[in-house]
C-alpha cells in the first residue's frame, strides 16, 4: 500500500475501492441465494418462464451462485492482498470473475427480455472493467 502522500495512492485507492466494491456486491449476491435459495428458484422460475432457459433455472441458478461466491471471495482476498502486500494479482483475477458474472447476468436479463434490468447491470459490469484496467500489471 502506497502512502498517502504517494503519486501512486489515488490508483492504490481505485484499486482497493473497485476490489471491495466486487467483494461486497458478489458475497452478498451468492450468499443470498444459498440462504433463500428456495425463494430465488421461485422467483427464477417465473421470470424465465417465457425464455428459452425456462427448462434450466435450477443448473443455472447453481452456476451463477458458484460463480457469485467465487468472484466474491477472490475479491476479497484480493483486497487483503492489495491491503497487506500490495499485490494486484488475486484481485485482478476477482474482477475477472466478477466481469464473467456480469455477462452471465445480463445474457439472462436478456433472454428474460428484461432489458430494464439488463441496463441496470451496466454500471456494475463497468466497475468490473475499471478494477481490470487499473489492476493489470
Amino acid at each position: 500500500m502506497p502512502t498517502p502522500d504517494s503519486n501512486l495512492f489515488p490508483l492504490w485507492l481505485v484499486q482497493a475501492l473497485c476490489t471491495l466494491f466486487l467483494a461486497i456486491t458478489f458475497l452478498q449476491s451468492g450468499l443470498d441465494k444459498v440462504i433463500d435459495w428456495k425463494g430465488n428458484l421461485g422467483w427464477l422460475t417465473g421470470h424465465f418462464a417465457k425464455s428459452p432457459l425456462r427448462g434450466m433455472v435450477p443448473l443455472l441458478l447453481a452456476t451463477l451462485t458458484v460463480l457469485e461466491l467465487a468472484a466474491g471471495a477472490v475479491s476479497a482476498a484480493g483486497l487483503v492482498f492489495l491491503v497487506l502486500p500490495g499485490s494486484t494479482r488475486v484481485a485482478m483475477w476477482g474482477a475477472a470473475l466478477s466481469g464473467l458474472s456480469f455477462v452471465a447476468l445480463f445474457f439472462g436479463q436478456r433472454m428474460a427480455k428484461d432489458y430494464a434490468g439488463a441496463g441496470g447491470l451496466v454500471p456494475y459490469f463497468l466497475v468490473s472493467l475499471v478494477a481490470l484496467l487499473t489492476l493489470r500489471g
